[in-house]
């Protein structure tokens, strides 16, 4: 019975809490370019208070900075590189369907 107890006790590992990614000095604004930047993926998306690991208020607050910065043009919509590289696969394609038809 004590072999069976056991199993189900969760093991008193120690483990390292993480910093939070905003820190109280750093202001939330569209012109702090570094901090948004990095609650943005790769392809250009904002990424979600789960993975940022953000209280909501602080979620909301990136979200609208990034849309401001966004608009403002101090940051892409997309990455255009990726969008390049779709597009010029694309282009392949059809004109490999052109030529087959």
């Amino acid at each position: 019975m004590d072999e069976s107890k056991r199993l189900f006790l969760k093991s008193k590992r120690s483990f390292r809490r993480r910093l939070p990614p905003i820190q109280s000095g750093d202001r939330i604004d569209y012109r702090n370019i570094s901090l948004i930047s990095r609650f943005i993926s790769e392809q250009g998306k904002i990424l979600s208070r789960r993975v940022n690991r953000l209280t909501l208020k602080q979620q909301r607050l990136i979200t609208i900075a990034i849309k401001q910065a966004r608009i403002l043009s101090s940051l892409p919509f997309l990455n255009n590189e990726k969008q390049f590289e779709r597009s010029e696969s694309t282009t392949r394609t059809t004109a490999l369907r052109t030529r087959n038809k």
